[in-house]
């Protein structure tokens, strides 16, 4: 029988290393093990935003398995079913969205620990997690090893802050800045100087509450921003915004070099 394996990416984050990361939105085992060579440190599977179901999720963990590459998963809400599926299908790194106060972020830790320290139901007999009990000590050993990241992403979670990041269990707090943006009215600009003067306050925050700091940004700029204020864990960028705008780029590129229809002429009859 084997036995649980260290965490790694929990250790890496308790000692501050920089973990570089990328957010995967289209729920496919195929581009997930495409993505899990790319060499980031760490993939967000999103079970929020994106079309995600549990077997869906399932499929790419099994694919990134294979990896040298730590998966998080997203769950849809901060809810006990939820998450105990999401560990009996073997992930170990779960972030909670919406998080608002220090009960919440504690009822999610609770969720992530079997009795007597939470309320995870015991099933390992049915849990790929457990390697449907050939994993020897997993359930002695299970919930030192799950990660907790927990969202803040509004001003009441901000103003919470400390009081979050005081929660035992809670291994990281992650700043959501499009839905921060939002709810300090600033819908769809994330990048205003009250928002991001309200991000790097509460990156110094994190940090100075002795928790790992994460966020995710596209801007490059502002990435390395906010890794040097300290963020332990970064994602930058998202596959579906790669494909996107690389497939626009091209299509732009090729469509300004061709001549409009009226300079074309007539088109002739299709030759195959």
């Amino acid at each position: 029988m084997s036995s649980v394996n260290e965490n790694t990416f929990k250790r890496a984050l308790e000692l501050r290393q920089t973990q570089i990361g990328l957010w995967l939105g289209i729920p496919s085992p195929y581009t997930a093990e495409m993505l899990g060579g790319a060499g980031f440190d760490w993939l967000l599977v999103d079970g929020e935003h994106a079309p995600n179901t549990l077997e869906t999720i399932l499929a790419q963990l099994q694919a990134l398995a294979v990896y040298p590459v730590h998966p998080v998963v997203r769950c849809a809400w901060n809810d006990q079913v939820e998450i105990k599926r999401l560990l009996d299908i073997g992930a170990r790194n779960l972030l909670v969205p919406m998080v608002q106060d220090a009960n919440q972020a504690a009822a999610a830790v609770a969720a992530t620990r079997y009795p007597p320290a939470g309320i995870r139901g015991v099933g390992a007999a049915l849990a790929r997690a457990s390697q449907w009990n050939r994993t020897a000590d997993y359930l002695q050993r299970a919930n030192a090893q799950v990660c907790v990241l927990v969202q803040v992403e509004t001003r009441a979670a901000l103003e919470n802050l400390e009081a979050i990041s005081a929660v035992d269990g809670v291994d990281g707090i992650f700043i959501g800045p499009s839905d921060l943006a939002a709810d300090m009215g600033h819908l769809g600009n994330p990048g205003h100087p009250e928002v991001q003067e309200a991000v790097e306050e509460a990156i110094v925050r994190i940090c100075r509450a002795g928790k790992a700091a994460g966020i995710l940004i596209g801007d490059e700029r502002l990435a390395h921003r906010y890794i040097e204020l300290g963020t332990a864990f970064t994602a930058v960028g998202v596959d579906t915004t790669l494909l996107a705008r690389a497939a626009e780029a091209l299509a732009r590129r090729f469509k300004a070099d061709q001549p409009n229809a009226a300079e074309r002429g007539p088109v002739g009859p299709a030759v195959y």
